[in-house]
């Protein structure tokens, strides 16, 4: 058995969490129920269904899931960490935030403190969504930190995230590969534009003016030719959806430096000025030259044509 502890207590609004529900390859039901071949049994202790769905002890029997990794008799698990975590050293009084009280004073604990117990003791520790990921997470030495980076998070990255981590835990993968962000190589190695369907007309210089149209919106303020983000590929849910993918910018959410780098929102990219200024030149001689091939193969053969006699086109090569 493999536990997942999850905790949102950070500067979280959950929408990762919610986001997670609506994975479908694989749902979160068929990594919770372990129908998928060969995966482990898992408890998921989330707070998202557990504070409606758990014991009737309540907060108290779920927070003890976690005092009992804490005193080590949890093993293996998986922490999850949703929302930044704040400094509880820069304050006078008082704290960021707290996840739970401390039995034997009776006082609130802070996530800061949960962190600094149980990720030593974890198989791993994965950051969800861009707030956990580049936002103040422990990065304590020796501990695997997986970045799955999304604002909010894509639903399947997270839950296929998850999957490897659980078969890692079991030895039936190899190490979590992973970028020098410590994000997942096969979900972040590409840009949102290798992935476009309006990647073409950014090729030939062809860039809307306004929103609803088809063609490529880099002058409307998308950033996705320099975002590692892998949402056109794969859509939001089920393959459908995803920001360019139903007329929206790419504002950069999966990047380290979201937002301040990526301000104000609805501009066109800094170097975007030049790049499409040079893409408008080479674009425009591209179209010309498929222009003219068009023109030869759109319209039917010379020797098409009525006669006594059955003709052909073909030639022999040999």
């Amino acid at each position: 058995m493999i536990h997942v502890l999850w905790i949102n207590s950070g500067l979280s609004c959950d929408g990762d969490s919610v986001a997670l529900t609506a994975a479908t390859q694989p749902s979160v039901e068929e990594i919770a129920l372990g129908a998928l071949p060969g995966l482990p049994k898992v408890a998921v202790h989330w707070p998202l269904i557990d504070f409606e769905c758990g014991p009737n002890g309540g907060a108290d029997d779920f927070l003890e899931w976690f005092f009992r990794a804490d005193r080590g008799e949890l093993e293996p698990f998986v922490l999850v960490v949703e929302g930044s975590i704040p400094n509880e050293k820069i304050k006078d009084e008082g704290y960021w935030c707290g996840f739970g009280n401390d039995p034997a004073t009776g006082q609130p604990m802070t996530t800061s403190e949960w962190l600094d117990r149980l990720t030593p003791k974890a198989t791993a520790v994965v950051a969800v969504g861009t707030c956990a990921t580049y936002g103040g997470i422990h990065a304590m030495a020796g501990i695997p930190i997986v970045c799955v980076p999304g604002c909010p998070i894509h639903p399947d990255n997270l839950s296929e995230t998850l999957t490897y981590l659980l078969y890692m835990a079991t030895g039936q993968a190899p190490m979590i590969p992973l970028d020098d962000a410590l994000r997942p190589k096969w979900l972040f190695g590409n840009t949102v534009h290798e992935g476009c369907d309006r990647a073409g007309y950014y090729e030939q210089g062809d860039f809307a003016t306004e929103y609803g149209s088809p063609k490529s919106i880099v002058k409307l303020g998308c950033w996705g030719p320099v975002v590692k983000c892998n949402v056109p590929k794969r859509g939001w849910i089920n393959g459908i959806g995803g920001c360019p993918n139903v007329g929206g910018i790419c504002i950069g959410c999966t990047m380290p430096g979201f937002p301040d780098k990526f301000m104000p929102f609805m501009d066109e990219p800094p170097g975007g000025k030049l790049s499409s200024t040079a893409s408008g030149l080479y674009g425009s001689v591209i179209r010309s030259l498929r222009g003219i091939t068009a023109r030869t193969v759109d319209k039917e053969p010379r020797w098409r044509h009525k006669g006594t006699e059955l003709v052909t086109g073909a030639r022999r090569t040999w």
